[in-house]
């Protein structure tokens, strides 16, 4: 096994030991071992506890080679609480750490999962990676766009296994439709839209119920802050920003990084795309004012170097009038309603006489899952009993390019600012984005397409009328319609 106290003096950066700090254990399960996985709960709180503890308690009982041996929380309420729970569940006695790293450093760990809030999330996951550990992190991936590049790199180079948690990813229609739009079923793609609607009398996570047992003798105040990392600023303890810390823009992004990320990372899946080329994110406090940060209605708009647009919307204060999930092209539309339970989708076609191709509406089946968490945390394990990265529904890479779109819609919310991105540097100076499609249109093309596209020029080039041969620009008095000349 990796030297975890090793790990904890030095801090090699995942470059140095990615490829070294394979276990015996997962070499032995990569080479088909009954090994049982032995993992860490990393800030099993709310969806830490909900989700992460109770998907693997199930599995556990359902047979799974799996073994729940550590718990880190800072909350010893709900530390004692969730090894209780692993206890009586699977009838392992969990050790119970304050401090993640000891529980590396001390329970021969293969994988962990990660509960915390985001501005945990980066230093968690490269901590992990070094050690050697396959990793489940909850969404968002990081808090920032730059540490989402960054766990991208950390994670390529170490060969391990790491999944994000946004459970509709494990949903098959995504890659039915990808398989759809790059063999032209819509012809050329254009753009996607996409929402997360919520409503509330109390305000938005607010529901989070805060109680009397959360003090500063119950919580480490100071780690849960990170104020040895750095992760954030000094402040007096308050149960608020604690149990509600969505709703504060130092912990996390509110509605963009809560929500968003889940409706596009789906649809970042189902399209092929990843980062974008340019995002301007708008809205603002508009009623619920009850001391958040974090804005109560919200628009991003991410354009692709891949000529597509995506646009997400949505509200925290109406939810039964939804923009319904779509994915258009120039030949037709696919629509999927609201939310992640689908048991098919609609194929709306574009008029005969603009596509010149014979279309039927149709509804096109796919397989509903009834339980997307317990799919998504079956196929990390499949993936880490397999020792292959490329098995997870969501790697690091989508999880990059889904925090590329909501984060920076987020920060230029706030900064009044568009973003623009080169490959994993990203800037607010315009580098010519309008200039570079006009350009293109003056050329006469071509299209540029989705990743993986198959269909050639089907559905991406225009019919040209016989009148524009009257067009053009008169030289020297000239028609530029005159055949003679």
């Amino acid at each position: 096994m990796t030297d975890r106290r090793k790990f904890l003096q030095t801090s090699a950066t995942i470059a140095a030991v990615g490829t070294a700090t394979l276990s015996a254990k997962s070499a032995a399960a990569a080479a088909g071992s009954n090994e049982r996985m032995r993992i860490g709960f990393i800030g099993p709180g709310g969806r830490g506890f909900g989700a992460h503890v109770k998907s693997l308690c199930e599995l556990h009982a359902a047979g799974r080679a799996i073994d729940l041996v550590g718990v880190a929380e800072v909350f010893q309420v709900q530390r004692d609480k969730v090894a209780d729970h692993i206890k009586n569940k699977t009838g392992t006695e969990p050790g119970r750490y304050v401090d993640y790293r000891e529980m590396i450093e001390k329970e021969n760990l293969d994988a962990v999962c990660i509960g915390t809030p985001d501005h945990w999330h980066h230093k968690q996951t490269i901590d992990a990676l070094a050690a050697g550990l396959n990793v489940y992190c909850e969404k968002p991936m990081t808090k920032t766009v730059q540490e989402a590049f960054d766990v991208e790199d950390k994670w390529r180079a170490s060969g391990k296994v790491m999944q994000v948690g946004v459970q509709s990813t494990s949903l098959p229609v995504w890659d039915e439709v990808n398989k759809l739009l790059v063999d032209g079923k819509l012809g050329k793609v254009l753009g996607f839209q996409t929402e997360y609607f919520r409503n509330s009398d109390v305000g938005q996570w607010r529901y989070y119920k805060l109680t009397p047992d959360m003090t500063p003798k119950t919580v480490d105040w100071d780690r849960w802050l990170g104020r040895e990392h750095d992760l954030a600023e000094a402040m007096p303890f308050n149960r608020e920003v604690y149990k509600q810390w969505r709703r504060f823009w130092p912990f996390g992004s509110g509605m963009f990084t809560d929500l968003f990320v889940h409706r596009t990372t789906s649809m970042l899946k189902a399209t092929g795309l990843r980062v974008p080329g340019r995002v301007i994110g708008a809205g603002g406090i508009y009623l619920e004012y009850d001391g958040r940060g974090v804005p109560d209605v919200a628009t991003v708009v991410a354009d692709f170097n891949e000529g597509v647009q995506g646009l997400i919307t949505a509200t925290m204060c109406n939810e039964e009038s939804r923009v319904n999930q779509l994915i258009r092209g120039h030949f037709g539309t696919f629509a999927f309603g609201n939310g992640e339970s689908f048991d098919g989708f609609d194929f709306i076609p574009e008029r005969g006489p603009v596509t010149h191709v014979r279309q039927e509406s149709e509804r096109i089946a796919t397989v509903p899952v009834k339980n997307t968490t317990l799919a998504h945390f079956e196929n990390w394990l499949n993936a880490c009993e397999a020792n292959d990265p490329s098995m997870c529904n969501n790697q690091p890479d989508l999880g990059a390019a889904a925090m590329s779109v909501v984060n920076l819609g987020a920060q230029s919310y706030r900064e009044g600012k568009v973003f623009f991105v080169d490959g994993h540097q990203i800037t607010d100076q315009d580098p010519g984005w309008a200039a570079k499609w006009e350009a293109r249109s003056l050329a006469g093309g071509p299209a540029v397409h989705i990743p993986g596209w198959q269909a050639g020029d089907y559905g991406s080039t225009l019919n040209s009328p016989e009148y524009m041969k009257y067009g053009g620009p008169w030289i020297d008095g000239r028609d530029p319609a005159d055949s003679d000349q």
